[in-house]
């Protein structure tokens, strides 16, 4: 039976997603095949219906590994490839020649049909751009991308890792040509990491395009790292510096999930989902137990003194630009 998840429009466009977003980055390098495609009919009977991959995912270049994985999901049947959004990205390297990256028209064309076939679909729901590539001009990035629309071989297109002035460009240059453009952004976003309050969030606020922040444990920092190590259990050496870092915050934070009654990450997660520029977090779970354990932040209220009080933690950049640093 599918949890009763409060879905949520994808930007200004009618399609509606869950509060999570089921990221792949694990499948077929922490994660199993085996362990890949429970995890993805769990997610399916927790109700979350948008699924989030890339072309580079596996980390083996050219192979698509993440994406592979996913399309043998799919063709096992029953209905799964109708029950989910399904969301892929173009940048990456994916071979050793000059046009196997970035964002040519060339290029797009050629990946966006190899993870068609690596997905075993007809159809991307969502084709992110994975990054900005300042070297191709945006009339042939557009053209690209309607071409994939106009074929029924892409709906939606996003962006992901842009600035608000990309946001702003590609808009633009979208209007030129009569094309929706952008309906969402994936960027890192988490209380630790709060640039995008700058300039990000109010550029996507003002086009309609959804937010789906990327990272929200901050690589595992606000899920307990302190607490973890405490008790011996070993970080990641990125994680490690990390806590090294933020060490009088996360002195400060994880009492306060305690006082909460809350698992820090948990806290983290229903953080974001109080934002209303959010529209779905990507939790990337290596194992059952991550999965359903995320869904617990869909419950959680947060009072506005605890939020006040996770700002004092954690501060943002101080709002707006150019507010934040201007009169």
């Amino acid at each position: 039976m599918e949890a009763l998840l409060e879905y949520r429009k994808l930007g200004r466009t009618g399609v509606k997603v869950s509060p999570l977003c089921l990221g792949t980055m694990n499948f077929g390098w922490h994660t199993s095949e085996k362990d890949s495609f429970a995890l993805m009919d769990k997610a399916l009977e927790l109700g979350i219906n948008f699924f989030d991959t890339a072309n580079v995912y596996g980390w083996k270049t050219g192979e698509g590994v993440t994406e592979q994985i996913i399309g043998r999901w799919l063709a096992q049947g029953g209905g799964r490839r109708d029950k989910i959004v399904l969301a892929t990205k173009v940048y990456g390297v994916m071979g050793d020649g000059p046009n196997e990256a970035r964002l040519s028209g060339y290029h797009i064309r050629r990946a966006c049909e190899a993870s068609l076939r690596r997905l075993q679909t007809d159809v991307i729901d969502l084709y992110q751009m994975h990054h900005i590539d300042r070297n191709t001009p945006w009339e042939e990035i557009w053209q690209a991308m309607e071409q994939l629309v106009r074929e029924g071989k892409v709906i939606y297109v996003g962006s992901s890792n842009f600035a608000g002035w990309h946001i702003a460009q590609a808009q633009c240059e979208a209007a030129k040509r009569c094309f929706m453009g952008l309906v969402s952004e994936q960027s890192l976003y988490n209380l630790a990491t709060r640039t995008i309050e700058l300039e990000v969030i109010p550029a996507c606020r003002a086009y309609g395009i959804g937010l789906i922040p990327w990272s929200p444990m901050e690589g595992g920092l606000l899920s307990g790292a302190l607490e973890k190590a405490k008790e011996g259990r070993r970080s990641e050496e990125r994680t490690m510096k990390l806590i090294e870092k933020h060490r009088g915050r996360l002195e400060k934070y994880e009492p306060l999930c305690r006082e909460l009654g809350e698992k820090p990450g948990d806290v983290a997660l229903a953080w974001l989902l109080h934002n209303p520029a959010v529209t779905s977090p990507i939790i990337g779970p290596r194992n059952m137990e991550q999965l359903t354990g995320a869904v617990r932040a869909l419950d959680l209220k947060l009072s506005p003194e605890t939020m006040k009080r996770l700002d004092e933690i954690w501060p943002g950049p101080g709002g707006e630009a150019p507010e934040a640093y201007a009169w």
